[in-house]
């Protein structure tokens, strides 16, 4: 994509970027609306690649950076919430996030690690989630000040539904009334092959942007 855009007309970009930013408002709406721990996560992914979808149509140094940024903290963030989500999966045999409630009393490393992905999820600095999308919203707003108003609202939502699913998912009484596996090793490992890499990039981001 960031190949074929140069070759076309600047007037173009204008409907696909509104376009591109009210896909992602509305992916974000829908991910209120998900009571499916994975489909909500999937919907998550969606909302981010509009996001850079308009910041590649852009075509400045800082939206293509902001855009190749966000495009490897997402990978590395929505990837650590599948993991997550499998985890919790495999102990409650369930995805409805109702009743995956309460893990903070059973396994409260596990709630550290949520609370951790859901932070770099909204992108709070210093992640390489926020350097790719406060590259994006200083392009949008410098070329076309009114799309920081739909930006703005995506982000909103985002934290929204982010904070709906870690309360959803670890907060309250369980409502499961089965034995719960104590996580092992090899799962946190897992978190920390994930968290680490994009903890290191987001000291030196200039190794990818």
């Amino acid at each position: 994509m960031m190949q074929i855009m140069p070759t076309m007309k600047t007037d173009l970009f204008l409907p696909f970027i509104v376009l591109s930013l009210w896909g992602a408002t509305l992916a974000n709406l829908t991910c209120l609306q998900q009571t499916d721990l994975k489909s909500l996560i999937a919907y998550s992914s969606i909302s981010h690649m509009g996001l850079v979808i308009a910041a590649t149509m852009i075509q400045t140094q800082w939206s293509l950076s902001g855009a190749m940024a966000l495009m490897i903290a997402h990978g590395f963030t929505s990837s650590a919430l599948f993991c997550l989500a499998n985890t919790t999966y495999e102990r409650t045999k369930t995805r409805i996030m109702v009743l995956t409630r309460g893990f903070h009393n059973i396994l409260p490393m596990l709630t550290t690690w949520w609370l951790l992905i859901n932070l770099m999820n909204i992108a709070t600095p210093p992640t390489m989630n926020f350097t790719g999308e406060l590259l994006i919203a200083s392009s949008l707003f410098n070329w076309c000040p009114t799309t920081i108003i739909m930006f703005g609202l995506s982000m909103l939502i985002t934290a929204s539904y982010s904070l709906h699913m870690f309360l959803s998912t670890q907060m309250n009484t369980p409502l499961l009334n089965t034995t719960t596996h104590p996580t092992h090793s090899r799962e946190h490992l897992l978190m920390m092959l994930h968290t680490a890499p994009l903890m290191l990039i987001s000291l030196k981001p200039e190794l990818v942007i």
